[in-house]
C-alpha cells in the first residue's frame, strides 16, 4: 500500500514538473513571438527611409540642372525628393548652389500598354501615363547675397513676407514612366520622363501687382528624368 501511494505520488509530480515546464515553454514562446514581431517593425521602419528614387531636373527655379533621391509611397501617388542644384555664373562673379525639398502628388497612373506573358511569367512591360501631377516645393540658394528679411536698404514692409534666400513653388505637369520587365531589371524598375510648368511666390505676387504682365513671364517650362531603383 507504502509502495503504491509513493508511486501514485511520483507519478503526481512529474506531470505537475511537465505542465509547468510546458507553461514556461508556452511563455518563452510567446515573448519571442512579440520580440520579433517588434524587430521585424523597427526593420520596414528604417528600410523605408532609404531612398528608392534618382531624379534629374532642368529648370524649374533650381538651377540649370538638379539631381538628387527620393522616396515614392501611398500606392505610388506621392513622393518627396531631395535635389541639389547648380545656378552658373550669369551677371555674378560666380556659380551658386540651391537645394530644394519638393512634394509630388500622383492622381493617376493609367497603363498605355497592358501586360504580356512570356513563357509561365507574365511581365510588367510598356508604358505608364500619368496624365496629372502636382507640385509645391521650397528650395534655398546658398551664398551670401540672398536674405531671410528684409535689408534696411529697402523701403519699410516693401519685401514684407518676402525674402530672396527662400522660394516657395508650384508646378504642374505630366510624365511617362516606361516599366522595365522583370528579367531584364539589373538596377531599376522603371524609368520616368516628365515635364512641369512651374512658378514661385515672387512671380505670382508681382503678377497680382502687375495684371499686364504677360503669363509667361511668370512661368517656367522644366524637364527630367525619374530612375525608380526599389
Amino acid at each position: 500500500m507504502k509502495w503504491n501511494r509513493f508511486v501514485i505520488s511520483i507519478g503526481l509530480l512529474m506531470q505537475a514538473v511537465v505542465a509547468i515546464a510546458q507553461d514556461s515553454t508556452d511563455v518563452v514562446n510567446q515573448e519571442s513571438a512579440t520580440f520579433r514581431h517588434y524587430v521585424e517593425w523597427r526593420q520596414r521602419q528604417w528600410a523605408s527611409l532609404i531612398p528608392n528614387q534618382f531624379v534629374v531636373q532642368n529648370a524649374g527655379n533650381m538651377g540649370v540642372l538638379s539631381a538628387g533621391i527620393g522616396w515614392g509611397y501611398g500606392h505610388r501617388h506621392w513622393e518627396t525628393y531631395l535635389l541639389w542644384g547648380y545656378i552658373p555664373t550669369h551677371q555674378s562673379a560666380r556659380g551658386k548652389l540651391t537645394m530644394t525639398l519638393k512634394e509630388n502628388y500622383i492622381p493617376w497612373n493609367l497603363p498605355i500598354t497592358g501586360p504580356h506573358e512570356a513563357g509561365a511569367n507574365i511581365l510588367k512591360r510598356g508604358w505608364t501615363l500619368s496624365p496629372l501631377t502636382a507640385s509645391v516645393y521650397l528650395n534655398t540658394v546658398y551664398g551670401h547675397e540672398f536674405w531671410r528679411s528684409q535689408p534696411s536698404r529697402y523701403p519699410d514692409k516693401y519685401y514684407e513676407f518676402m525674402s530672396t534666400k527662400f522660394r516657395l513653388n508650384v508646378a504642374l505637369g505630366q510624365r511617362i514612366t516606361w516599366n522595365i520587365p522583370r528579367n531584364r531589371r539589373k538596377y531599376a524598375k522603371s524609368i520616368a520622363l516628365f515635364y512641369e510648368v512651374s512658378s514661385c511666390d515672387l512671380y505670382i505676387r508681382t503678377k497680382f501687382q502687375e495684371s499686364s504682365m504677360p503669363l509667361k513671364d511668370i512661368l517656367g517650362l522644366s524637364i527630367g528624368v525619374k530612375l525608380q531603383t526599389l
